[in-house]
């Protein structure tokens, strides 16, 4: 098979437009173009002689390709001397819908949006098995005629006879260059299908052999149906009852300590070796890092301060449809890393743990207009796509913090991010998403914020996605801080933002706090009870993936985030931690103990609060990354999933967290369908008003009479506390005292002889269970 392009020297084109309804039927050779008087070229990306008997002039032709620019020579030969190395295809029109490349009942129709385009051109290449990895053969190329293969602001064309698989393709777009109005055509570039399935770029994460390897978009008509299975079903796990474990998909078995097979380190297979230790951990939900295409090296396509990085969290997609083709065991490419990914999820159902996807529908990878990387939305019809401010010579609108920000509410883009939505939904069986930076969905095209903005009211109410979990992160890099007021038709839940904030306060010893404290972890009624919301549309969290892992956050009053290059500017100030007495790692005995003493209040707060709870991975065992709380950057083990280290804790700080979690999912109290009233909790508080005051206590009422007693000293002093009258025919028993050593630190019978008082250490908590 030729790895070659066939094209014409007028607009990057080759084969000409259908000329008429009957040439649309026509077996497109040498012969046919002969009639019409037209010649074939033929693009080597070496420039060499194809044939001793070829007669032919040299030209020069630079392509742009994705941001390379790369010398072609273009050898112009006469067409009959062609036909023993052209393809023939047989062509047609081609239908509007749907998006993307879809399989017809006469062969593969192609079909791609641009409204402002004057010139749409269709590339392919068939490469041979095995040498996907290379992706600088030639292209075969498709010029689509306005009158034949448009309709309205579609572009289509069929083409007969193509394989079913193994085919890459993409296209070509001109347009006005008028940047001012918005626009950034250039036809140069071969752009990635936006409703492309399955993306195909290098194999292999991190490989510097290839890390400027372009991308283009494939499909794949020949594997059958994946099987779930006679047996399968989806988890279907009430909202009240999740526990969230938040998972970067590479970084939890990318490490050698994993133990497992080189080839699945870092993949969808190796998070599946790994599934009995979340179900020993305890968590039923698992949000992963965004899992759609994105280009790791993209940091180090130009010289600057990131130069050295390499994208591991992914916020920074190609494509909203085609799943992460690196993160395949073995190489195994776009098609394997479909499957794999099913595979994955299949699993993780059978363990009974539900998939929600963190989503990047805000921004793009295609950066600024400064150090632009075109590879798809950008080149077809920026102006669309994304938020241009026309008052300023059509420049990007930035409210992601990335340079772009895309056009969520024009109607082509909402339609996109649905039918993304819906396809992950269907063809990868996920239960939920979570949208970053979700106050971006919320703007206009002019960047201003919506009251009802049509994509967050669609996402809602549409029937595919009603049984779906659907998240918002409530604020974006514009200043659209929405916790408590994100539009939501009684459907969406929001990372509480003032429940991170406030629990670190309390906890570390702030004055003033204690109300706060108690706010949020019954509820956060003063921002969710409204209309018909419900305490589970906070999702309580403490740590994410951006920011301090748990323990940094008791150990550094500082952000050290040197290694990322940009002179520690980047990643948040406002952390309100503490570092118990000394910055960074130490030996000192005290100071590590109250440090995992700290650790195991937050989690115990968090594990008791009406809500969903979300850990981050890596928690349960006490992983650190020195400091730097923006590791966006880093494919090591500041980010990887040290499995030496839980190994180590496995008896006392993972037992801990593990023990709590299964507590919670075995007592309702902590998961309350609506908010807390009077008969719910007794709060043991006369000192409300008193911002000194860092103790609190409270009773949950169990309808069967097992009460829980929780009390929490952030004080640096002991509290001797009156413990209230077990329920009738009941006697206190103590479960958690995290001043205690493990085991003592958590029983899950209980332990008799609670008296009238207990004597809370400093920086500790207490759980009591009625019995």
């Amino acid at each position: 098979m030729l790895h070659s392009s066939f094209i014409s020297k007028s607009n990057c084109t080759k084969f000409p437009p259908v000329a008429s309804p009957n040439a649309s039927l026509s077996s497109f050779g040498p012969s046919s173009l002969l009639q019409m008087g037209l010649k074939w070229s033929r693009i080597t990306s070496s420039g060499r002689r194809l044939s001793s008997k070829v007669r032919s002039h040299a030209t020069q032709r630079t392509a742009n390709v994705f941001g390379r620019q790369a010398r072609e020579r273009v050898l112009e030969e006469e067409a009959p001397e062609m036909a023993e190395t052209t393809p023939s295809f047989k062509i047609f029109p081609g239908q509007a819908s749907p998006l993307g490349a879809s399989e017809v009942d006469n062969g593969i129709n192609f079909a791609i949006f641009s409204q402002h385009a004057t010139a749409v051109t269709l590339c392919l290449t068939l490469p041979l098995r095995g040498e996907l990895d290379n992706l600088d053969g030639g292209m075969i190329e498709f010029s689509l005629d306005p009158r034949l293969n448009k309709t309205g602001d579609i572009w289509h064309i069929c083409i007969e006879d193509l394989p079913r698989s193994n085919v890459l393709y993409g296209y070509r777009i001109d347009g006005p260059k008028n940047w001012d109005e918005g626009n950034r055509f250039d036809c140069n570039d071969v752009l990635i299908d936006p409703y492309a399935k399955l993306v195909e770029g290098r194999r292999t994460f991190g490989d510097p052999k290839h890390k400027l390897s372009k991308f283009l978009g494939t499909y794949d008509f020949d594997s059958l149906p994946f099987d779930w299975g006679d047996d399968y079903k989806v988890p279907n796990i009430a909202e009240r009852d999740l526990v969230i474990y938040e998972m970067n998909v590479r970084a939890f078995t990318a490490d050698e300590s994993s133990c497992l097979d080189q080839n699945i380190c870092g993949s969808y297979a190796g998070l599946i070796e790994k599934i009995p230790h979340l179900l020993e951990l305890g968590i039923n939900a698992v949000e992963l890092l965004p899992v759609f295409e994105f280009d790791e090296f993209e940091f180090q396509r130009r010289p600057n301060p990131r130069d050295h990085m390499i994208n591991t969290w992914g916020y920074s997609t190609i494509n909203f449809f085609a799943p992460m083709s690196r993160y395949a065991s073995g190489g195994g490419g776009a098609v394997g890393a479909s499957r794999e990914f099913k595979e994955m999820v299949k699993a993780l159902h059978e363990a009974g743990i539900e998939v929600i996807l963190d989503v990047v529908y805000n921004h793009t990878n295609e950066a600024d207009d400064k150090h632009p990387y075109t590879t798809s939305f950008r080149g077809i019809d920026n102006k669309v796509y994304y938020m241009v401010d026309l008052n300023n010579k059509g420049q990007l609108l930035n409210f992601s913090g990335c340079g772009n920000t895309l056009n969520c509410n024009h109607p082509v883009v909402m339609e996109l991010i649905l039918d993304s939505l819906r396809h992950w939904v269907v063809e990868y069986h996920i239960d939920g998403f979570r949208f970053d930076l979700a106050s971006v969905l919320c703007r206009g095209s002019d960047g201003s914020p919506l009251g009802a903005p049509p994509l967050v009211r669609a996402i809602a109410k549409d029937a595919t996605l009603s049984q779906c979990k659907i998240i918002a992160e409530p604020w974006d890099c514009g200043g659209l801080y929405l916790v408590g007021s994100f539009p939501n038709w009684d459907r969406w839940a929001e990372w509480n933002g003032r429940y991170r904030d406030d629990l670190r306060r309390f906890i570390k010893g702030d004055t003033g706090m204690k109300g706060a404290f108690a706010t949020r972890v019954s509820g956060s009624a003063d921002l969710y009870c409204k209309n018909k919301r419900k305490p589970y549309h906070s999702v309580n969290f403490i740590i994410a993936h951006d920011g301090f892992t748990l323990r940094d956050l008791v150990s550094y009053n500082f952000k050290h985030n040197e290694a990322n290059g940009e002179g520690g500017n980047d990643g948040s100030n406002d952390n309100f931690s503490w570092n118990c007495g000394f910055e960074g790692e130490t030996d000192n005995a005290g100071i590590v103990a109250l440090r995992f003493r700290q650790m195991k209040n937050f989690h115990l707060a968090l594990m008791i609060s009406q809500g969903i709870p979300m850990m981050l991975m890596g928690d349960e065992y006490g992983h650190t990354r020195y400091g730097n709380n923006n590791s966006y950057g880093h494919d090591t083990a500041l980010n990887n999933f040290q499995w030496q280290q839980l190994s180590a804790r496995k008896s006392d700080h993972f037992r801990f967290f593990s023990e709590v979690i299964h507590y919670r999912r075995k007592h309702q109290v902590f998961c309350h369908e609506n908010f807390l009233t009077k008969s719910d909790v007794t709060w043991h508080e006369d000192n409300w008003h008193n911002p000194e005051s860092k103790f609190l206590a409270f009773t949950l009422h169990d309808k069967n009479g097992g009460d829980i007693y929780l009390a929490f000293n952030a004080h640096d002093f002991s509290v001797k506390v009156s413990i209230p009258s077990a329920p009738p025919a009941r006697h206190w028993f103590r479960v958690v005292d995290t001043n205690l050593a493990s085991p003592d630190d958590f029983v899950g019978e209980g332990v008799p002889g609670i008296g009238g008082t207990y004597n809370v250490a400093p920086y500790s908590s207490i759980l009591l269970e009625a019995k």
